[in-house]
């Protein structure tokens, strides 16, 4: 399907700014994990040195692809676990009260729009095989 001119704008304008998402906070995981690693533990995460460096070299790769346009609906749906499984453990508002529950209910809520985003975008996106053939092309040459 051919895309008007505004369309491939807005498209890549919301795919990037997705990917600044991931970017940001995959960075500042791997340079200044401190505050991260507090509130991890805070939330009884196990091993959380350990996931703090796999979820900082995720976010980072994955945000780099999606930028560059590469692999845009597998790293969406890894995206997409990343967020449900940080909803469970991160944003667990049930465990909770007051301040702190509210705070956590926004974050839950707000994934969840960054998650929906990311099912839209994995949709329209196409359908790439795991093999190694052509594996550094972007989405845009599949078409």
């Amino acid at each position: 399907m051919a895309q008007d001119t505004s369309s491939r704008v807005f498209m890549t304008t919301g795919r990037v700014l997705l990917a600044v998402y991931f970017l940001l906070p995959g960075v500042a995981k791997l340079i200044a994990p401190a505050s991260q690693l507090s509130l991890m533990q805070h939330h009884g995460i196990a091993n959380a040195a350990s996931l703090l460096i796999i979820a900082g070299v995720a976010q980072v790769l994955g945000a780099l692809m999606l930028m560059t346009n590469r692999h845009v609906r597998t790293v969406c749906l890894g995206f997409v676990l990343y967020i449900l499984i940080i909803n469970a453990t991160m944003h667990d508002f049930w465990n909770f009260s007051g301040a702190e529950a509210a705070h956590e209910v926004q974050n839950f809520i707000k994934n969840l729009g960054i998650l929906a985003g990311l099912l839209v975008l994995a949709a329209i996106s196409p359908k790439r095989g795991f093999g190694l053939k052509g594996v550094w092309k972007s989405d845009a040459a599949l078409n």
